[in-house]
């Protein structure tokens, strides 16, 4: 199997939850407006893995999205891009950020010491962890 990159994306699930990913079969990742989440939208390749955030409202890892189209412009100003997600599975027991910031194993994972960030990098090994403690099998 080819080597994926893993991301993870957040949405307020109030504006556009993973019930509404499902429902939809994809959706364009747009209106990223920060350089650092913008930069990780351009690397993203098709068929890379990204775990489904509730941010504000839940603050959990629900869900497992992958790539469907690489960036592309989004608006007329500036450098920003969206990408293409498709909803591939949600997780059997969403991982609530409480439990990541009391997971030893995920204390460098950019959803803890990048809070505000929006589209994050996760390594492979802090993506087995979160797996493990959603109840759900390995990549």
């Amino acid at each position: 199997m080819l080597s994926v990159a893993l991301w993870l994306m957040k949405s307020e699930p109030d504006v556009f939850g993973w019930d509404d990913l499902v429902r939809d079969g994809r959706t364009e990742w747009d209106g990223v407006r920060n350089h650092t989440a913008a930069r990780n939208l351009r690397e993203m390749k098709v068929g890379d893995r990204a775990f489904f955030y509730h941010s504000n409202i839940g603050l959990q890892i629900v869900g497992i999205m992958e790539i469907a189209r690489e960036a592309k412009k989004d608006g007329e100003e500036g450098n920003w891009v969206s990408v293409e997600c498709r909803p591939v599975e949600p997780l059997p027991n969403p991982v609530t950020l409480k439990a990541v910031k009391a997971e030893p194993r995920l204390a460098e994972m950019e959803l803890v010491k990048y809070s505000r960030l929006s589209v994050g990098r996760v390594t492979p090994a802090e993506w087995d962890v979160v797996l493990e403690m959603a109840g759900a099998k390995s990549r």
